[in-house]
Order: structure tokens, then C-alpha cells, then sequence
């Protein structure tokens, strides 16, 4: 599942305002590369929308089927708001309608 937690009104290229919409997937407990330890974290992505700024304030909280997956791109820049720190990314987030099923399992009884 996958829940809206923002909006954001933004400008397209030719000046148009449009809305997008912030979406946040479930918990995901990570192990560090550098420490080992597990931290708890939820990957988030922005979607765009037909929505304007009053429905899209009515959406916040609204879940929906579906996951946050990882995508490979063109190598960027990215900034880390904390530290400013500049590193170098090749990947990024969008929303998947998908909804992978785990398959279940017979039990037997002994």
C-alpha cells in the first residue's frame, strides 16, 4: 500500500500550474552499508495529477494499492538537505499500481 502525505503545486515548462501529488510507501527496515545496523525508512516519489490544490489537500491520507519501486537513470546530482553535501545518484523512485501477491501456502495438518 501506498499513501498520499503531500501535495505540491508546480510549474510545467510552458508556465502551466499543475499538482502533484506525494506518495509514501510502507515501513522498509534497511541494513547500513557502513555500520550494519537496521534503520526503519519509507520511500516516497512524487505522481502528477489533474487535481487542483482544495481536492488534492482532501487526498492527504488517501492509501491506494500498490508499492514504491527503485528505477535506474542517468547518473545526477543530489543534495542532502542536512548536511549540503553533494553526491552523485543513478536511480529514483515512482509509484507501481502492481500488487505482487504472495502466494499462499497449503498447511497440512500431521
Amino acid at each position: 500500500m501506498v499513501t498520499v502525505i503531500n501535495y505540491h503545486l508546480r510549474k510545467s515548462k510552458d508556465g502551466r500550474d499543475f499538482v502533484t501529488l506525494t506518495l509514501q510507501g510502507d515501513l522498509e527496515l534497511v541494513q547500513s552499508m557502513e555500520t550494519g545496523k537496521f534503520y526503519a525508512t519509507a520511500r516516497k516519489c512524487s505522481i502528477t495529477s489533474t487535481f487542483d490544490e482544495k481536492i488534492a489537500e482532501t487526498l492527504i491520507g488517501t492509501k491506494m494499492p500498490g508499492f514504491i519501486r527503485r528505477v535506474e537513470s542517468d547518473p545526477y546530482d543530489f543534495t542532502i538537505l542536512e548536511t549540503g553535501e553533494v553526491i552523485k545518484l543513478a536511480h529514483s523512485y515512482e509509484y507501481s499500481p502492481e500488487v505482487v501477491e504472495v502466494p499462499k501456502r497449503k498447511l497440512e495438518v500431521a
